[in-house]
């Protein structure tokens, strides 16, 4: 059974439920204390009954008019003057109460009948008004503020899905347009290797349809996404690509975010091995110490002048998209670099597995 929490509690609680239970806790409280004086605390309840008379519309008045046509709509100059007018006119029928009702009824022996316009003991009135009124009005500022703060994390969350969606489809096509150009190159040479890929973008395809839309995947499935496309991609360059992938340390229990290693590897392969036309190298090393991830992806650098300002590595989409999706899932938990040498671009990401938010 789920956990309630006392902010939980007290808003899925219906309004006239909250509004008995603050009369009664507040009656009570000041019984209690009035009583406590003379040990008469029955009397004192009445009295402070008879004084909600006035005050509960006072409450009622500041809570569901003065606050949501002034105070929520930032009039707060109107909304305090406001506020003083409903104090003076409440305390005003206060003294009216007492006059009519307490005096009779729990001072009767005292002599002569009070000044209906005694204007000193009406400002003194004030007394029984203007507590309960800003108590009240502190709980409900309370209660707005956060139902306003609930929505606001509600929006938020809302739109960091939305855009985490479309960060991630994203991916996917990019992803499979540059595999069909190769499936459509090998198919062209009538390539004995065109079934393999065919079967190697099948499973890739699986993985992206359907096993890739959780929120976390086990590291190993995002390894061995990685490793088909590794293939696919010996296939299509054949004994000019030289590549090593190494892997260290224990992937079995770890988790990670979909689609998060292969934009790293498929960028080097966009901007390295496919514009070079002789011989070229891509080296990759996973390590996995702990809950740490450490990923190194190296690739050589073009030698075709014509081609070196065709792309810019660092700005590529893969490393783009891949870079927004590390900003909002994992936050201050990682660290990317890539450093841009003569010879080649190393890539170098350190993640906390156990960060993703």
């Amino acid at each position: 059974m789920p956990k309630l929490s006392v902010e939980g509690l007290i808003f899925s609680t219906p309004r006239i439920i909250l509004h008995l239970v603050f009369w009664l806790v507040f009656i009570s409280f000041f019984s209690i204390v009035y009583g406590s004086f003379n040990e008469n605390y029955g009397e004192q309840f009445l009295i402070q009954l008879t004084d909600a008379i006035v005050q509960i519309p006072a409450v009622l008045v500041s809570l569901y008019v003065l606050m949501p046509r002034l105070l929520f709509r930032k009039r707060y100059g109107q909304f305090f003057l406001s506020l003083i007018g409903v104090v003076l006119v409440f305390c005003f029928l206060s003294w009216i109460v007492y006059i009519y009702i307490q005096h009779p009824v729990f001072w009767a022996e005292d002599n002569g009948q009070p000044d209906i316009w005694n204007w000193k003991k009406i400002l003194k009135s004030t007394g029984k008004i203007y507590p309960v009124v800003i108590l009240a009005i502190v709980f409900k500022w309370f209660k707005y503020w956060y139902r306003d703060q609930q929505r606001t994390q509600e929006l938020e969350q809302e739109k960091l899905q939305a855009e985490l969606k479309f960060l991630k489809a994203q991916v996917h096509p990019h992803f499979l347009f540059n595999t069909l150009n190769n499936l459509y190159a090998l198919t062209l040479k009538q390539s004995k290797d065109a079934p393999e890929v065919v079967l190697k973008l099948s499973d890739l395809l699986d993985y992206m349809l359907y096993e890739c839309n959780a929120d976390k995947v086990p590291l190993k499935k995002e390894i061995k996404l990685v490793e088909d496309y590794i293939s696919l991609e010996k296939i299509r360059y054949g004994k000019r690509l030289e590549i090593s992938f190494d892997i260290r340390g224990e992937i079995e229990s770890q988790i990670i975010a979909p689609m998060m290693i292969l934009p790293f590897v498929e960028n080097s392969f966009k901007h390295g091995v496919s514009e070079e036309l002789h011989q070229s190298w891509v080296s990759m090393d996973l390590t996995v110490k702990k809950e740490s991830l450490t990923l190194k992806v190296e690739n050589s650098k073009s030698k075709n002048g014509e081609h070196e300002d065709r792309f810019d590595y660092k700005q590529g989409i893969g490393l783009k998209n891949v870079q927004r999706r590390l900003d909002l899932l994992y936050e201050d938990n990682y660290d990317l670099n890539v450093l841009d040498t003569e010879e080649s671009y190393l890539v170098v990401l350190k993640l906390n597995l156990k960060g993703q938010s």
